[in-house]
C-alpha cells in the first residue's frame, strides 16, 4: 500500500543541473515540486517544464525545491540521457533534474520512481510539504494559479506543524480553490463531457485530463488511480473526512 507520509526516495541513475543529488529527506523544511515528464511528451514540453521554471524563478530555493523527474517509459532509444542534456540545454531547464533508475526489464519494465509512485504518465506533479509527506498527485495540465496557492499554503505551514494546522490548510484550500472539473461558473456547456487540460504520454492508459489525487497529512490510500477521475471537491472532502477520523482516534 502505497502511504503519502513516507513516500519512497527518488531512485536516480543520475542527475543534470546539479553536483549533489537531490534527496526528499535533505528537502524536508522545503515544500518540494517534482515535475515528472519525459523529453519527448508534448505535454511536459508545452505545459509541465516551462511551469516547473516558472515556479523556480518565483519561489526562493531555500523554501520550495523545484525538481525534475525524467523517467522513460517508451521509445527508450530517442531518450538518452545525451540527448536529454542537449534538450535540457536547449530549452534553458535550470532546476536539479534527475533521470529514473530503469526497472528490471529496462526496455519492459517502468522505471523505479515511477513505478514506486505509481505514476501513470507523463506530465506528472507532485508536491511534497516540509514534513516530507505527499499532499497532491496531478495528472496532466494544472493551471498556474491553482498550482501556486497550493504550493503557497504549503509555505505557510510550519515544518513542524502539527495534524490538527495541516488540516485546517487543507480545509481552507477546499473552501477557497474552485472545482477544476466545475465549468458551470463561466457558463459554458461542454456536453457533459470531461474538460481535456492538454496532450500528454502515458504507458498503456488513455489520460489527458488533469487527474488529481489529494493525499493531505495522515491519508492513507491505495492509490489504485481509479480512471473515472473524481472531482477535486470530492477528493479533497474525503482526504478532510479521512484526516479527521484519525485525529479523532489518536486523541
Amino acid at each position: 500500500m502505497f502511504d503519502p507520509e513516507n513516500p519512497p526516495e527518488i531512485s536516480a541513475q543520475s542527475w543534470l543541473n546539479t553536483d549533489q543529488p537531490v534527496t526528499l529527506k535533505n528537502s524536508r523544511g522545503k515544500v518540494v515540486v517534482m515535475t515528472a515528464f519525459q523529453m519527448l511528451c508534448s505535454g511536459s514540453i508545452k505545459h509541465a517544464l516551462p511551469q516547473a521554471s516558472r515556479i523556480a524563478k518565483s519561489f526562493q530555493r531555500d523554501e520550495v525545491e523545484v525538481i525534475g523527474l525524467h523517467m522513460v517509459f517508451e521509445r527508450h532509444a530517442e531518450m538518452g540521457a545525451d540527448k536529454l542534456a542537449a534538450f535540457v540545454k536547449e530549452q534553458e531547464l535550470a532546476f536539479p533534474i534527475a533521470i529514473d533508475k530503469p526497472g528490471k526489464k529496462a526496455l519492459q519494465d517502468l522505471p523505479q520512481t515511477m513505478a514506486a509512485y505509481e505514476i501513470q504518465g507523463t506530465p506528472t506533479i507532485l508536491l511534497f510539504d516540509r514534513q516530507g509527506r505527499l499532499r497532491r498527485h496531478y495528472l496532466g495540465q494544472v493551471d498556474d494559479l491553482r498550482l501556486g496557492a497550493e504550493i503557497m499554503a504549503l509555505a505557510i505551514e510550519d515544518a513542524k506543524s502539527p495534524r490538527d494546522a495541516s488540516l485546517e490548510i487543507e480545509r481552507r484550500l477546499h473552501a477557497t480553490l474552485s472545482d477544476p472539473h466545475d465549468h458551470d461558473h463561466h457558463g459554458h456547456d461542454h456536453g457533459g463531457h470531461d474538460h481535456v487540460h492538454g496532450p500528454g504520454c502515458n504507458h498503456g492508459h488513455d489520460h489527458d485530463h488533469a487527474q488529481e489525487h489529494v493525499h493531505g497529512p495522515g491519508c492513507g490510500h491505495d492509490h489504485s488511480h481509479d480512471h473515472a477521475a473524481p472531482s477535486a471537491a470530492d477528493a479533497n472532502k474525503a482526504v478532510a473526512d479521512a484526516v479527521a477520523a484519525q485525529l479523532r482516534a489518536k486523541r
